[in-house]
């Protein structure tokens, strides 16, 4: 299987900076996106460590021989990541004052043949649309998604409301943190979708599954994702990875017309 990326992120249109950070590395099949949280400026610093760090140190595990691992071997990379990731931020919180209370939410993939093992911490989603089918592949790790899988709310009571930011998990605000992680088997013509809750919260998902079925390059596709959250409010920082599995590699002569080259 052979995998396509594109990145992209966007301040959207009313925060000054962007929180946001995004990753991929193409050669060792790594994917990241993290949405920081704290004080001025530290939510950029603790998204930005998480996805500089897990890019680094992920993608040279899976260049040494990560390639040939097993799902058990990947997975348990992507857990040590984190947790040295984790205490990166954390310790940073607690020495710099300025950076007290930062934290960030994460998702991230390792794309290797026909597995995608897909992991997150907090609300980052990762999706999936297959043919016309798309689903959430993570759950969010959030007060709102509790009391949904609780009964106390409905779904469509979900939708409206105010504390849909609060996350039960993140990474950098305790020493420790758990990484869900599970395994997907990956078809031809899979597309995966990276996303913070910039998008999630201001595109309802037939929405974002619209675009996505467009047969246009996934460049266009991501910043029309982008362009959909501004023209809804663009209310938060908005990021989006896609990741598109192809059996056969894509032909350069195809590619160039695609593009209009």
């Amino acid at each position: 299987m052979n995998y396509e990326y594109f990145a992209l992120t966007d301040p959207g249109l009313v925060r000054e900076n962007n929180e946001d950070a995004v990753a991929t590395d193409a050669d060792n099949q790594v994917a990241v996106l993290a949405d920081g949280m704290g004080g001025y400026n530290a939510g950029e610093v603790a998204s930005a460590m998480a996805t500089t760090f897990i890019k680094s140190e992920l993608g040279r595990w899976m260049a040494e021989g990560g390639g040939e691992a097993s799902a058990r071997e990947v997975k348990r990379a992507m857990e040590i990541c984190i947790d040295n990731a984790n205490r990166s931020i954390f310790n940073a919180a607690n020495v710099h004052p300025e950076y007290a209370g930062m934290g960030t939410t994460l998702v991230m993939g390792v794309f290797q043949g026909a597995r995608a093992l897909i992991g997150h911490v907090g609300d980052s989603r990762c999706y999936r649309l297959r043919g016309d089918h798309f689903v959430q592949l993570t759950r969010d790790h959030s007060l709102l998604q509790e009391q949904i899988d609780a009964g106390l709310i409905s779904l469509e009571q979900a939708r409206y409301a105010t504390h849909k930011n609060l996350v039960t998990r993140a990474l950098g605000v305790e020493d420790s943190v758990l990484l869900e992680v599970n395994e997907y088997r990956a078809e031809d013509g899979d597309l995966y979708l990276m996303c913070s809750d910039g998008l999630s919260d201001m595109v309802p998902d037939e929405r974002i599954a619209s675009i996505l079925m467009s047969a246009r390059p996934l460049e266009e596709r991501a910043h029309a994702l982008i362009d959909a959250a501004n023209q809804s409010g663009g209310r938060d920082n908005i990021s989006v990875i896609l990741i598109a599995a192809r059996s056969t590699p894509l032909r350069r002569g195809l590619l160039s017309r695609m593009l209009g080259h």
